[in-house]
């Protein structure tokens, strides 16, 4: 057919626009791919090669581009609508490292991010081959400043467990934690025990009293956090966890604390014991996930009478019981 029968097509007009459209916008993504590497990195205080960094970069086409962007910024053709959105990769910040919050993760953590992916998010886990993973962490490290000058941080290790054949035990005790010593229902997490229970364990382990409880006790409060977007801490009898369920994966969170966000690293803060205690705690609440028991406790929570404090020392006749005064109420 000839130009001038083509113009004379129904709906040419339309036609040639769109097509001139994607054109113009292939060639704009072809000249949008960053210029190939011509000389090495130090990155985490190594040095790759440009032939290193070149092949990663294929390979972050084909396995992570669509989310995470050309420039890594989070902004891929497929990120509209995510929620959570996808890592900016050129903050260097990291929620899920086996190392103390803030600090770099080692590669082995980006290897456990990459082949199991996030829980409850649009990261997949990628079975990428092995003899191309290393390249691509090397590729995805290179959008983030931080990795020029800083090393990966020390991985947090964990101690053995010392409660196996004692699981009740140490599933009380974590409660006790949860509520009365690490504070965790204080300002972010939901609890998950009466107001009286939450007293009795602050005062058991602290020795301080609590006044007072935020109005929305048994919900989670988002928080700010580095990536600029507020962060939802989990309810764990609701979501799902996003660096994984199984017990080990509970105590790294709990021990390294969350990159980035309001969670701290509780590791060398807490005793081992306490650490483990408190993993298997929140495992137990994971267990009630999309059972009625979970459904039951929420009723049984909100139902409970209205609360007001013991009287303080000295305010009954000197029959107070003692201790400091505390609110549980975030202030």
């Amino acid at each position: 057919m000839t130009p001038s029968r083509l113009r004379d097509q129904p709906g040419f007009p339309a036609r040639f626009a769109v097509a001139c459209l994607l054109v113009i916008g292939c060639k704009n993504a072809a000249t949008d791919l960053p210029p190939p590497f011509t000389a090495p990195l130090t990155l985490g205080g190594r040095a790759v090669s440009a032939a290193q960094l070149n092949h990663g970069a294929s390979v972050y086409t084909q396995y992570c581009r669509p989310c995470h962007g050309v420039s890594g910024d989070g902004a891929g053709p497929s990120a509209l609508g995510l929620r959570p959105p996808p890592r900016d990769l050129r903050l260097g910040v990291y929620k899920f490292g086996g190392v103390a919050a803030g600090q770099l993760p080692s590669d082995a953590d980006f290897i456990r991010i990459i082949r199991g992916g996030l829980q409850g998010t649009a990261m997949l886990a990628w079975d990428v081959p092995p003899a191309e993973l290393g390249d691509l962490i090397q590729y995805v490290k290179s959008f983030a400043p931080r990795w020029r000058n800083e090393s990966a941080g020390e991985p947090v290790t964990a101690s053995p467990d010392p409660w196996p054949g004692r699981e009740a035990d140490a599933v009380r005790r974590g409660q006790k934690i949860y509520h009365g010593l690490a504070q965790c229902a204080v300002a972010c997490h939901p609890a998950y025990v009466t107001k009286p229970e939450i007293y009795a364990a602050t005062k058991e382990l602290t020795g301080m009293r609590v006044t007072a409880f935020r109005p929305d006790l048994y919900q989670a409060v988002a928080k700010d956090s580095d990536y600029g977007v507020k962060i939802l801490p989990p309810d764990f009898t609701f979501n799902r966890l996003r660096a994984g369920e199984m017990l080990n994966d509970i105590y790294r969170s709990i021990a390294a604390g969350i990159g980035g966000t309001a969670m701290p690293t509780w590791k060398n803060v807490l005793p081992e014991a306490d650490l483990w205690a408190l993993a298997r705690y929140v495992r137990s609440l994971v267990d009630l996930r999309d059972d009625r028991r979970a459904d039951e406790l929420a009723a049984r929570l909100l139902a409970q009478p209205a609360w007001t404090p013991p009287p303080p020392p000295g305010a009954d006749g000197g029959t107070g019981d003692g201790g400091g005064d505390a609110r549980a109420d975030g202030d």
